[in-house]
């Protein structure tokens, strides 16, 4: 059975088809009976539990609040904006009646046509305009000023091609939106929520990314200016891990809201919006994960240490309860996520294998000679190596292991990152080279027909303009031949 449980597609025979497996197998979550749909199972709502926590007190941390706001939003709302509207027109789920009458044929029920809304009512994509136009009602001063919110709820954007957690109709996000007296404090604003997602990307997830800005093509529908953070998944492809807008005045001039300032003249507010989502789940599982299964960085880990006895008898079964017990609650009281599982519904290797496959950084294992021996097993799952140890003390150690593990698995994937960045100017190369991904720093004229020319050759996009890359000597365009204006990241991505 333990060997059934883990049986995974091996990633270098099939990526795709491996993480596919993992999600299901790890009980992460499994594909709804609604088209596009996903269950986000126990386990993996936990994970994603982990990272609302994190995201949370970090957001208030720079003087966010939460809020929440409706899940309909008027279709008028999404034509006071053009941009924004024609971005997610080809998304939008729409709910033209409000009531079902039982079937004339006796057959369940149908739309009962009398019940037709006098206004379509649009399932949040997302919740620009419904927020400006609450806000209209907040904001009068700049005193007001800043006004900056954040709601962790659902989506619903009409998807024909699906994939758990990276692409699902419906999905989990926070969204946060601010409200600014000036141009300069809502630029500041969006670029410190990139930094915020860096952080966290780096110091939780464990994750390394490049930060910089979208080509005018990639920005989000209604912004000035959208900032990514673009981590790069073990097959090389780019994953959009996160975004903040920049939005200017376009909401507040859309939706009428105006604030007197400190010369008490009328002007309208400036916009940010920004957001992550469960896409967070996929990015996670395919920076880190391997042919065993998850695994997972200890500072998001909702399980750090899983603590199994071996034994034989109940007599052998109490004296490893006393002693692993108290292992336990020092570990419990040095804030450390612990799972004594000393359950007899399971023999010891299907535990073990499935741990490892749900990615638990550490596992501790006594058997009644290691009860004599006062010793312990422990087990990494990141590397898999096994020693064994003195259980006295064993707390402490566990606590320096947890935090070196969290190093290493960041190290390896900013290691794997670093190597698999390339500079490169000549185009005949690049689209040899782009199969085997990676990310490519090219020259770009800033046109949007350039643009278009590499997305239909290669099926890459440009993710970026990149923070910290030298924008000097940058010569020609790759494609167009042209002068470049700067130097971007190109990749395919997910």
């Amino acid at each position: 059975m333990a060997k059934e449980l883990k049986n995974l597609t091996k990633r270098s025979e099939d990526y795709s088809k491996w993480y596919n497996e993992l999600v299901v197998k790890a009980d992460l979550a499994e594909q709804a009976d609604v088209r596009g749909c996903m269950v986000i199972k126990p386990y993996g709502y936990a994970i994603w539990e982990r990272i609302q926590q994190s995201l949370d007190q970090r957001f208030k941390e720079t003087g966010v609040q939460n809020a929440y706001f409706p899940l309909l939003i008027p279709k008028s709302y999404l034509s006071k904006e053009a941009d924004h509207v024609e971005g997610f027109a080809k998304e939008c789920a729409v709910v033209t009646h409000y009531r079902l009458k039982a079937n004339p044929d006796g057959d369940g029920v149908v739309v009962d046509p009398a019940a037709k809304l006098e206004e379509e009512l649009i399932i949040r994509p997302t919740s620009e305009t419904i927020i400006w136009n609450t806000y209209k009602n907040w904001i009068h001063s700049w005193r007001d000023l800043p006004l900056c919110c954040n709601q962790w709820c659902n989506v619903m954007r009409w998807e024909m091609r699906t994939r758990l957690f990276l692409r699902t109709s419906e999905f989990l996000w926070q969204e946060g939106h601010t409200a600014h007296a000036t141009r300069e404090e809502a630029e500041a604003r969006a670029k410190q929520m990139l930094d915020v997602y860096a952080d966290f990307a780096r110091e939780v997830l464990a994750i390394p990314v490049v930060r910089g800005v979208k080509s005018e093509t990639e920005r989000f529908a209604g912004a000035l200016d959208t900032y990514t953070i673009e981590a790069m998944m073990q097959d090389g492809k780019a994953l959009q891990s996160g975004t903040s807008h920049f939005l200017g005045q376009n909401f507040g001039k859309a939706f009428d809201v105006k604030f007197v300032n400190k010369e008490n003249h009328e002007e309208y507010a400036w916009a940010t919006s920004w957001g992550v989502s469960t896409r967070l789940m996929g990015a996670l599982i395919m920076t880190h994960s391997d042919d065993n299964g998850l695994v997972l960085p200890p500072h998001l880990a909702p399980i750090q240490v899983v603590i199994v006895p071996i034994y034989k008898g109940d007599m052998e079964l109490d004296a490893l309860n006393a002693r692993l017990e108290a292992v336990t609650e020092k570990l419990r009281k040095m804030g450390i996520r612990v799972k004594y599982d000393n359950a007899d519904n399971k023999r010891p290797g299907f535990k073990f294998a499935d741990y490892e496959l749900k990615g638990v950084p550490v596992r501790l294992v006594m058997g009644g000679r290691d009860l004599e021996n006062g010793t312990i097993e422990v087990m990494r799952r990141d590397t898999l190596e096994k020693e064994t140890r003195q259980v006295e003390g064993i707390e402490e150690y566990v606590a320096g292991l947890l935090e070196e593990i969290q190093e290493n698995i960041y190290t390896k994937a900013k290691t794997y990152l670093d190597e698999h960045i390339y500079e490169c100017n000549d185009y005949e190369e690049f689209k040899e080279r782009v199969k085997d991904g990676g990310f490519f720093l090219c020259p770009w004229d800033g046109t949007a027909e350039t643009e278009a020319q590499i997305k239909a050759d290669t099926q890459a996009t440009i993710r970026c303009v990149p923070y910290g890359v030298s924008q000097e000597n940058l010569g020609n365009d790759m494609v167009s031949g042209k002068p470049a204006t700067c130097r971007v990241v190109v990749a395919r991505s997910y």
